[in-house]
């Protein structure tokens, strides 16, 4: 099959087996950006060999940083050059399609006082608001110039002496405040970043485990200070399955008439168990076995099994614990016996795509009766979908989700533009033909 050619969906059967679901992404991206800046060798196990991290890992390289290549089944090494060892490079900085690359970049860079650095991307990232990390950046002392007064790339980050600072976040982003930690190690004195609530704290675990001097307080976790001087060092990071990736899984085994799937190793961080509450709210049969922890981080084995699922409802108060989870989420609402609203998602629509306009505009085309707000949707489910042509329209969370759609339709579907998957799940396509029966 050509990159660009359209792929025959899956219809009818059912799903059953066990699968391991890729490496969790802010996971990867983190373990190798953290093990960059430390002293000694971090070894990573179980690093997603995706688009996004190979990106991440590309512009270190061009950095001076010595890494292993990324290979499935490979244990990938890192060799740290320290809080200050970052090289300008001799070239621009490709951070392909990778909104977390470029946005942590920004926070990794903008303290390397005398070193220039210019960061780009590919058409689809160009357009993704970086205003939001130079922001409070700015309030810190960095400078950091683009498209747009700063908010598109290609962006121009000359390093500075940062100074520390209380910088309050208007949006409760992972990737903000990760960009303000990273920033923070070599301010010239301490700095608290403050969430209007709690985002997924994977690097403030992780930091930590580096041994970085950074304190979690405030009520549910929404204030986080770090003091600089602290030397980071090599660490060995497990890094467990993506919860997000495992989201279409348990949609499909939820939906699907006859399924019944055991899904490893995943990732259980309660910043990232939205998609569990909402699938509990619908009535999903879904059952946790072998909870354990590894690395600092809760993971368990997921079994997810066939059932009635009731409509639900979820506002901005979850959307930092399942952000990635809403395109599949739209799927499950439309064999739903009522109506499902999502809102409080405004910001799905500065993902890869704008996400709630895709998902409606693919998801109308199957017949769904979808109705979209300017911050989320509503989906009257319980009508029946029938295949179609239809596109991801380059991003991966809505190749994956149309997938799990045309399991559930009735006749064939083509799916244009399949490939967007590898971004997060490289061999999605692979795992979904196994699973089928």
């Amino acid at each position: 099959m050509s990159a660009t050619a359209s792929r025959d969906l899956k219809t009818g059967g059912c799903l059953q087996g066990r699968v391991k679901v890729p490496g969790d992404k802010s996971i990867s991206h983190r373990s190798l950006l953290f093990g960059a800046i430390a002293e000694g060798t971090t070894t990573i196990d179980g690093l997603l060999p995706a688009e996004d991290p190979i990106s991440t890992a590309a512009c270190l390289r061009a950095m001076g940083v010595s890494i292993s290549p990324i290979e499935a089944g490979r244990v990938v090494t890192v060799e740290g050059v320290g809080l200050d060892g970052l090289q300008e490079p001799q070239q621009i900085l490709d951070c392909g399609n990778s909104g977390t690359t470029m946005r942590l970049m920004l926070g990794l860079l903008a303290g390397r006082a005398g070193r220039h650095f210019v960061l780009d991307g590919d058409a689809s990232l160009r357009r993704r608001p970086m205003r939001r990390v130079g922001q409070p950046l700015a309030s810190m002392g960095a400078d950091v110039r683009g498209r747009d007064n700063g908010n598109l790339a290609p962006l121009a980050v000359q390093g500075t002496t940062l100074r520390g600072t209380i910088v309050g976040t208007p949006v409760a982003s992972a990737q903000v405040k990760s960009a303000i930690l990273l920033a923070a190690l070599t301010a010239d004195g301490p700095t608290t970043v403050i969430e209007p609530s709690q985002s997924r704290d994977h690097s403030e675990r992780m930091l930590r485990a580096f041994g970085a001097n950074l304190q979690v307080g405030g009520e549910m976790g929404r204030h986080i200070s770090v003091k600089p001087g602290a030397t980071l060092h090599g660490q060995n990071v497990v890094v467990p399955g993506d919860i997000s990736s495992a989201a279409f899984w348990l949609v499909a085994g939820a939906l699907v008439p006859g399924s019944d799937l055991i899904i490893e190793n995943v990732g259980l961080n309660p910043t990232r168990t939205g998609i569990l509450e909402v699938l509990d709210q619908m009535g999903a049969n879904i059952e946790i076995l072998n909870p354990r922890d590894v690395a600092g981080e809760p993971v368990g084995d997921l079994r997810v099994t066939h059932g009635p699922l009731k409509p639900f409802q979820f506002g901005e108060e979850i959307m930092p614990r399942l952000v990635d989870e809403v395109p599949i989420l739209s799927v499950a609402a439309c064999f739903c016996d009522g109506e499902s609203r999502i809102s409080g998602a405004a910001e799905l629509r500065v993902k890869e795509t704008d996400r709630l306009a895709v998902m409606a505009r693919q998801l109308k085309a199957m017949g769904a009766d979808i109705e979209e707000h300017e911050d989320g949707m509503t989906i009257r489910g319980g009508r029946p979908l029938s295949g179609t042509s239809l596109d991801s329209e380059t991003d991966h969370r809505v190749a994956m989700s149309l997938a799990v759609a045309a399991l559930m339709a009735s006749g064939p579907s083509t799916l244009a533009r399949s490939e967007a998957a590898a971004v997060s799940y490289p061999t999605f396509w692979d795992e979904l033909g196994r699973l089928h029966r």
